[in-house]
C-alpha cells in the first residue's frame, strides 16, 4: 500500500506562532486551550511547564498569561489586564483582524452578521468586539438569517476555519434583506490550501485519514471534505486510534492534518500505517 501526504497539511502560521510564543515564556499559563491538540498541549506542558486556566477565577492563580491563538472575549482580556496580570497574546493575526472588523464597523452604525459556529472560542472572542453584542447575530446558513432584526447597513465576516462557497451562500442572502452590506473576507489562507489540498488527494485515495483534535473547527471540515470524495475517511487524533482492518485491500492511503497538528503526531501516524501495512 502507498502512503501519500496532502501537498499542504498541519501546522499554520498562527499555531506555528503561538506555540513559538508560549514556548518562550515557561511557567506561564495559556487562558483556555492553546490549540486545538491535546497532544502538543500535554508536550508544552512537560517540556516547558506551560499551565492551562480556562477561566478569570482559575487565573487568579498564575500571573503570566498566555492568550490562546483563538482569542478570548473583550471583557476577559480587559479584566485580566487590570489585575495586573503579564499578558502574552498568541491570538492569531487572521483571528485579530475580524475582532477590529466587528469592532470598527458596529460603532458606525452597522449590525453585525458572523458566519460560524456560536459555541467556538473564536466566535466568542470576535463577537464580543461589537459595540452592543445584542445587535451582533452568528449564523451557520442562510435560513438563519431570516427573521433577524437587522439594520438596513450589515457588516458580514467569517470564522476564519470556514468553507468559502458556504460563506458566499449567506452573503448572496443577505444581499437581498439589506441596503447596504459591507462583506469581509476573513477566511484564511492556509485553510483554502489544507481543504484544496485534501480534496486534491481524497479523489484519487482507498483511504484517507485526518489527523487533528476532535474539537477543531478546521480538523473536522477537512474530515467532510475528504468524505465526500472518498467514503473510507477516518478522523484520529493520534496513532493509537488506527485500526488495521481499514487498510484491508487498500492501495493508497492519503494523509491530511488540520492546522493544530504537529509534524511529530503526522510521522508517529506515518510510521504506525507503515507498520499496519507490512
Amino acid at each position: 500500500m502507498k502512503i501519500e501526504l496532502a501537498s499542504s497539511y498541519g501546522f499554520c502560521y498562527g499555531v506555528k506562532r503561538a506555540i513559538d510564543i508560549a514556548q518562550t515564556h515557561p511557567g506561564s499559563a495559556t487562558y483556555g486551550p492553546l490549540i486545538h491538540n491535546k497532544d502538543e498541549i500535554k508536550r508544552l506542558k512537560d517540556n516547558f511547564d506551560i499551565g492551562l486556566v480556562n477561566n478569570l477565577q482559575e487565573a487568579q492563580k498564575v500571573d503570566s498569561i498566555v492568550i490562546r491563538t483563538h482569542g478570548i472575549p473583550k471583557k476577559e482580556l480587559k479584566k485580566l489586564k487590570e489585575e495586573g496580570k503579564q499578558i502574552i497574546n498568541a491570538t492569531c493575526p487572521y483571528v485579530t483582524t475580524p475582532q477590529q472588523i466587528v469592532e470598527k464597523m458596529s460603532s458606525e452604525g452597522y449590525s453585525i452578521v458572523i458566519f460560524g459556529d456560536e459555541n467556538h472560542p473564536e466566535i466568542k472572542g470576535v463577537r464580543s468586539y461589537a459595540k452592543d453584542e445584542r445587535d451582533a447575530f452568528v449564523v451557520l446558513n442562510e435560513e438563519d438569517l431570516d427573521n433577524l432584526p437587522l439594520k438596513s447597513k450589515v457588516a458580514i465576516v467569517a470564522q476564519t476555519t470556514r468553507k468559502p462557497q458556504d460563506f458566499l451562500k449567506i452573503v448572496n442572502a443577505l444581499v437581498l434583506k439589506a441596503k447596504e452590506v459591507r462583506v469581509f473576507n476573513t477566511i484564511c489562507n492556509a485553510t483554502f490550501e489544507n481543504q484544496d489540498a485534501a480534496a486534491d488527494l481524497a479523489k484519487r485515495a482507498d483511504i484517507m485519514i485526518v489527523i487533528g483534535g476532535k474539537h477543531s473547527s478546521n480538523t473536522k471540515q477537512l474530515h467532510s471534505i475528504c468524505k465526500n470524495y472518498c467514503q473510507d475517511s477516518y478522523l484520529i487524533e493520534n496513532e493509537a486510534e488506527l485500526d488495521f482492518e481499514w487498510f484491508e485491500g487498500k492501495e493508497l492511503c492519503g494523509i491530511s492534518a488540520g492546522a493544530s497538528t504537529p509534524d511529530w503526531i503526522v510521522q508517529n501516524v506515518v510510521n504506525k500505517i507503515k507498520a499496519l501495512a507490512n
